[in-house]
């Protein structure tokens, strides 16, 4: 058999190759051997130095056919060679069988005294020397090797790795710069244009691209706008002094400057280390907002900046709009004095809920408190709309995982429950739930869900969720018999459903394989994906949807107007819902995006109902 024998795959075969394609290439191969034949034994009589052939065919420098950058023979005598393709030819670049081959062909040889440089041997035994090619460098390009680390850790390297492929994803929409340096903002001394330093951010630089993002997330946020629109003359806000503790993305800073043109004051802070987007906290900056956050701060950092944020001489704040209660807690412990100046508090999450809701069982809350949470805007939308979306969202952007086929366990199956499992149930994965409600347990075997234990699924699962509000939910017994590559994440507010810190042992080892992506990994070599390091997902690996914000935004906004202004006696010191028409009035300022007719009630049915025609239409327990 020749070592040239062309074969070609039987699949290739089945699929109707012209069979002169390969009688073209078999020509083709024997042209090259015998060309390389001939050379071979034409060398033989070439006086002075031993030269070994690169190529056996060499174009002829002008040929029109062939490739335009091919090197030219610098002796005057050229040598003549036919076209290996003739102009027009649509073969795939082969030789065709009658193709003509010259009497003795012009040579490529590398001269190792020349670093490399070639030249070509004549028919008649000279030896002409090609042109040297300029290799083209970017000017950066040496540059760029010389700022590689020489010693790094393989923890930092994987973080910088992880940092700048997940830059492209956008998460949590951030534009902020993997090349920033690492001082802590705490170290820096920044100003906006204004002189102003009452802040403390990660780079005031980033200002225009937050101000775009607002602009952007304004027009998906109608009922707050119309808010600012209709209550800007009233000022009902006016003399407000409100201290936040929320998420700082687009969406609350449309919410912020919605109060201050209101008339409130507002000095700021982030709810949670992940989910700062750092150009919105500059946009806010710039426009004169005392904000104290940045995206990755650490425990303390958390700490000292809501501390920053309440602790000014000369300012004492009279509203609290919190989403976690740690802004309340902190007040509260530190600052009892100015905790019981406070007017009313705001409260949006299920912990922070929780936790007023223990303080006024012991008798220490001292203000009144709206329970946002609960309202039915913000649990029919937030929570189960909103999560039902931005679920997905997040494990796709951290994880890349496909849901078809998996296996999830979602523990709860309250609004943010079923809004997870109604869209990985879509999206055709197979789902548990977990469930301490009979009566919500009951709605998930309604819906088509299994309702199971978390240690009879623990050890098949393959994305384990947790949206409770509770702690230790998911604890190291759990972590240890999960599967090889295993998801855990949380929906929940509060970081303490997962118990990351029992994962935190010597004989584990933490590799950040992506931003808000750790492998943790047991000594058999067995691991687990955990997302955010147990703490809210999508709000740290991705973006919520605007408008179902707009719809919370604008809750929290009117329980601060109804707070601030209700006359003396109408709210003691307890925890209070939404009344419901804030409830119907917010739901109804969202009903023009979609071209929306309500349904106006006759006299004679309103009477029949018991109901005034303009509502409320629900009672105030209706949840």
């Amino acid at each position: 058999m020749n070592d040239h024998t062309v074969f070609f795959p039987p699949r290739c075969r089945q699929c109707g190759l012209d069979t002169r394609l390969e009688s073209n290439v078999k020509s083709a191969m024997s042209v090259q051997v015998l060309a390389a034949k001939m050379a071979e034994v034409e060398l033989k009589d070439v006086p002075g130095k031993e030269l070994t052939p690169e190529s056996p065919l060499t174009p002829k420098a002008d040929d029109k056919g062939m490739v335009e950058n091919e090197p030219k023979a610098t002796s005057a005598t050229t040598p003549t060679m036919e076209p290996m393709v003739k102009t027009g030819d649509t073969s795939p670049g082969f030789l065709t069988p009658n193709t003509k081959m010259p009497q003795a062909s012009a040579m490529k040889r590398t001269d190792p005294q020349q670093n490399g440089g070639e030249a070509f041997v004549n028919r008649d035994g000279t030896v002409a020397e090609a042109p040297r090619l300029k290799k083209i460098q970017f000017a950066d390009q040496k540059q760029e090797f010389n700022k590689r680390p020489t010693k790094i850790g393989r923890r930092s390297l994987s973080r910088s790795i992880s940092q700048s492929s997940t830059d492209s994803y956008g998460s949590a929409a951030s534009y902020t710069d993997s090349s920033d340096d690492e001082t802590s903002p705490r170290d820096k001394q920044q100003k906006n244009s204004k002189g102003n330093g009452d802040f403390c951010i990660k780079n005031i630089k980033q200002a225009d691209f937050g101000r775009r993002e607002i602009e952007i997330a304004e027009q998906e946020m109608p009922a707050l706008m119309a808010l600012r629109k209709r209550a800007q003359g009233e000022k009902p806000l006016a003399g407000a002094k409100v201290v936040g503790c929320t998420h700082i993305t687009a969406q609350t800073a449309v919410l912020m400057e919605t109060l201050t043109a209101l008339g409130a004051q507002c000095r700021w802070a982030a709810c949670n280390i992940y989910s700062t987007q750092n150009e919105v906290a500059a946009a806010l900056a710039e426009g004169g907002f005392s904000v104290f956050a940045w995206k990755g701060e650490s425990e303390d950092d958390f700490w000292w900046c809501i501390d920053r944020c309440v602790n000014l001489e000369g300012w004492q704040p009279n509203m609290i709009l919190d989403d976690g209660g740690d802004l309340t807690h902190w007040i509260y412990k530190k600052y009892p004095n100015m905790f019981k100046k406070i007017k009313g508090i705001v409260e949006e999450s299920v912990t922070g809920v929780h936790r007023l809701y223990q303080l006024s069982k012991a008798g220490k809350l001292c203000v009144p408190a709206m329970n946002v949470n609960d309202s039915v805007t913000k649990q029919k939308f937030d929570n189960l709309y909103c999560c039902r979306e931005s679920i997905l969202d997040g494990l796709k952007r951290t994880t890349d995982v496909m849901f078809g086929g998996k296996q999830v366990v979602v523990c709860g199956y309250g609004e943010v429950g079923k809004g997870c499992c109604a869209a990985l149930k879509a999206m055709g994965s197979i789902v548990y739930v977990t469930e301490i409600d009979p009566i919500c347990a009951l709605q998930a075997c309604m819906d088509g869900f299994r309702l199971v234990k978390l240690n009879e699924v623990i050890r098949q699962v393959d994305i384990v969720i947790t949206c409770t509000g509770n702690k230790n939910v998911v604890v190291r017994e759990y972590l240890d018999r999960m599967k090889n590559g295993c998801i855990v994440c949380n929906m929940g507010h509060s970081n303490t459903e997962i118990d990351v810190a029992s994962l935190r042992t010597p004989e584990l080892t933490w590799e950040r394989v992506r931003s808000q992506v750790d492998h943790v990994i047991w000594p058999d070599g067995k691991r687990i994906v955990l997302l955010a390091e147990g703490r809210l997902l999508n709000l740290s690996c991705s973006t919520v949807p605007t408008f179902v914000l707009s719809i919370t935004a604008t809750t929290q906004a009117l329980a601060l107007i109804e707070l601030y202004n209700a006359p003396e006696g109408r709210y003691k010191q307890d925890v209070y819902l939404l009344p419901k028409k804030m409830d119907e009035y917010v739901a109804s300022l969202h009903l023009p995006t979609f071209d929306a007719h309500l349904t106006e009630l006759s006299d004679e049915q309103a009477k029949y109902l018991g109901l005034n025609k303009n509502g409320p239409f629900k009672p105030n327990y209706y949840r």
